[in-house]
């Protein structure tokens, strides 16, 4: 597929691009703002599981979604059939949007030279045997490292997408998109306890520097390691006290806590813990966040946004005040600001909203030790899973998956069943030490919102939480 990545998806589609621009300008006339979104992606995942390929898939999908946008209304219509009959049918049904068609178009977003990653279509090399043959080396890696291994589970995926932004004032955009993710999980037993670990890494680059082995033995020995630990872990205590949470993926708290409740239609609507509150002090002194999109060949990164805005480095929180929201066209428009590259879509069948990038919290001055050792009784999560977030009340509960306590200022006993409880904006205050070691995660993130998945990154430095409920099953 190296010829589509110079070839138009029009000409792909055999369409006359006359033809085309009338139906958009025809479908949008009257509204304020709106484009044909236009996609063909290729997906490729591959499952290892106790010592057999147990899945290998590989999909294809095309289509179109032409959007019109009136004020805080949106029609939308889209398709998998990219024809010029079907065009015209999304054109009649976007035109309800239009109004009194006295909208005046927004100007189109500015253009870049910017390329954060390559065109290279990671499904094109290395061949299906060789990806197989690899997830079995990991396998026996993995297997042969210890006795207590039980099951390893590899997988290793790729998509590559392309899109194109055509708007009724004449303006186009494309950008292809290369996507890799390499998994690695492990359950190890003794006796009749068994625990698991994972690790995982990616990014927007061929599968070249994703197999090399240096790469893949860093997460297969990071799975093990987590799961041993586990292994050794005692029941995590309950009640109000200390946290450390450690560099990079516990990030994903900041992420959820806090990162959904700053995305400008959270705002807009006043749904957000955070609305109504810009240069204001919503976090302790030396807390500054930002979203980035422009970082080079990272998961969450995109040369453009869905919507044709070049992604932009946007400080959200800056020393405590907010200064700031991710924002996409519309959400800005209608809050007279500016877009910050942030409007994402799952695919050609979804509508953009803001959504965040790579979102971290930068470093701060404290050694990481002399942050575990300003800690008298706490505990230190290294890892987390899953977690649930209220938007608009900012309470939170997350499980960590790797965490051990704190006596003394020492590392203790590794901690099973523990979670965090608590409030993002409140939570923000209760920062009191921030690392020098900020780091980002490994490439693994997928964001959720209104039903629709994006690739995402996350980060922070280790960071002091001072009185933070911890739910657990000891004493």
């Amino acid at each position: 597929m190296t010829s589509l990545a110079q070839t138009s998806l029009l000409d792909r589609a055999n369409l006359d691009r006359d033809d085309v621009r009338r139906e958009i300008a025809r479908g949008l006339q009257g509204a304020d703002d709106g484009e044909l979104f236009l996609e063909y992606s290729q997906t490729e995942a591959l499952a290892f599981d106790n010592g057999r390929l147990k899945q290998a898939t590989y999909d294809t999908a095309q289509g179109f979604g032409l959007r019109a946008v009136k004020d805080d209304a949106v029609g939308y219509a889209h398709s998998s059939d990219v024809s010029l009959p079907a065009l015209i049918r999304a054109a009649d049904a976007v035109a309800a949007v239009r109004g009194d068609y006295s909208g005046v178009l927004s100007a189109a977003p500015t253009h870049t030279n910017v390329r954060l990653y390559g065109d290279d279509n990671p499904l094109d090399a290395p061949g299906f045997e060789a990806k197989v043959k690899l997830l079995a080396e990991i396998d026996a890696y993995v297997r042969d490292k210890d006795s207590r291994v039980r099951q390893v589970s590899v997988s290793v995926g790729a998509t590559w997408q392309v899109v194109e932004i055509l708007r009724p004032d004449g303006e186009s955009y494309r950008d292809i998109r290369p996507l890799v993710r390499v998994n690695v999980s492990v359950v190890a037993g003794q006796g009749d306890r068994q625990e698991s670990g994972s690790k995982g890494y990616g990014g927007r680059e061929p599968y070249a520097r994703f197999i090399e082995t240096k790469a893949w033995r860093e997460a297969a020995d990071g799975a093990l390691r987590e799961a041993m630990v586990n292994l050794e872990s005692v029941p995590a205590p309950a009640g109000e006290m200390e946290v450390v949470l450690g560099p990079g993926w516990p990030g994903v708290m900041l992420h959820e806590a806090v990162g959904h409740g700053l995305e400008g239609d959270f705002n807009r609507k006043k749904t957000s813990a955070f609305a109504g509150l810009l240069g204001q002090q919503v976090a302790a002194k030396g807390v500054t966040v930002v979203d980035d999109g422009t970082i080079s060949a990272r998961r969450g990164s995109l040369s453009i946004d869905d919507e044709g805005t070049p992604t932009s480095r946007t400080v959200l929180i800056e020393d405590g005040i907010l200064t700031g929201y991710m924002q996409d066209r519309q959400n800005a428009r209608l809050m007279g600001m500016k877009p910050t590259g942030n409007g994402r879509r799952q695919s050609y069948a979804h509508v953009p909203m803001p959504r965040m990038t790579n979102t971290y919290m930068l470093a701060g001055g404290h050694d990481p030790a002399e942050i575990l050792a300003s800690v008298k009784n706490g505990i230190y999560a290294v890892n987390f899973g899953g977690g649930q977030v209220d938007i608009t009340s900012g309470k939170y509960v997350f499980q960590c998956t790797e965490a051990y306590k704190i006596e003394n200022g020492k590392v203790g006993a590794p901690l099973k069943g523990a979670m965090l409880i608590g409030n993002g904006p409140t939570d923000l205050h209760r920062i009191s030490m921030i690392g020098n070691d900020l780091q980002l995660d490994d490439g693994i993130g997928t964001c959720g919102k209104n039903g629709q998945g994006v690739p995402v990154g996350v980060g922070q430095p280790t960071l002091r939480m001072d009185r933070i409920t911890v739910g657990g099953t000891g004493g």
